[in-house]
């Protein structure tokens, strides 16, 4: 069983009650997107999961992030999760599904780690089968719920495995989502590519920020990841 906990430098993840748990990926992510973060926003996480997310941007920048989890158990342990860390007061978790949740607000940034792996093996469990797959929400979905929730001139941040991407930026196209910055993910140089993160806006960029990052380098961790976590882990990198 792995551990029921993970310790961050400003607050601590419960994870018991959550079919996916903290992972290296998920938490770089969250860091990664914080640099697109104005001060004040409104934010919209779409699948909270344990929190993770929401309380790395939280801790990071004053804003109001509203969380959306569809997962009754997920959603009771992201609520302990935030209450009991320092910035209670900038997330609401709310347990709803995404496609049937409406909002006068209009969102400056919205973000996921989507809750599933289209067209991978199913799971015969059912909340990790709701954790990883599109049984829930297809990625299209995810794409209206956000054109339908996002400020016109706010942006949308997602996490994928690096084999979808092709399929990411097609039908981030045809939905009028246009790519501004590109992070793709390998765990060392000599791995190949395993997750990619895209900041969109529904505007065309002239130039689309591409950067490539490995993991580690030999049995360390590599400096461009250092710099990316140096300031969220609680344990030392070096």
């Amino acid at each position: 069983m792995g551990n029921t906990f993970f310790k961050f430098k400003d607050f601590t993840i419960h994870q018991d009650r959550c079919a996916m748990k903290v992972c290296t990926d998920a938490s770089m992510f969250g860091v990664w997107a914080r640099k697109f973060v104005l001060e004040p926003s409104t934010l919209l996480d779409i699948g909270a999961g344990t929190g993770l997310l929401s309380l790395l941007i939280a801790s990071a920048k004053e804003v109001k992030i509203d969380a959306i989890e569809l997962d009754t158990e997920a959603a009771l342990q992201a609520t302990e999760n935030i209450v009991a860390s320092d910035f209670r007061d900038r997330i609401d978790v709310i347990s709803t599904d995404i496609k049937n949740f409406h909002s006068s607000k209009r969102y400056d940034l919205i973000f996921s780690n989507p809750p599933f792996f289209e067209n991978d093996l199913h799971s015969p469990d059912l909340n990790s089968n709701l954790a990883k797959h599109s049984t829930a929400l297809s990625l299209d979905e995810l794409f209206i719920s956000a054109d339908r929730l996002m400020h016109p001139k706010g942006a949308f941040a997602i996490l994928l495995p690096f084999h979808r991407k092709d399929e990411l930026l097609q039908l981030a196209e045809k939905r009028g989502f246009y790519p501004h910055a590109i992070l793709d993910v390998k765990q060392t140089p000599n791995h190949s590519y395993f997750r990619t993160m895209v900041y969109f806006k529904k505007e065309r960029a002239s130039i689309v920020e591409h950067e490539m990052l490995s993991i580690q380098e030999g049995a360390t961790y590599s400096a461009a990841f250092k710099t990316l976590m140096k300031d969220v882990y609680f344990k030392s990198l070096d």
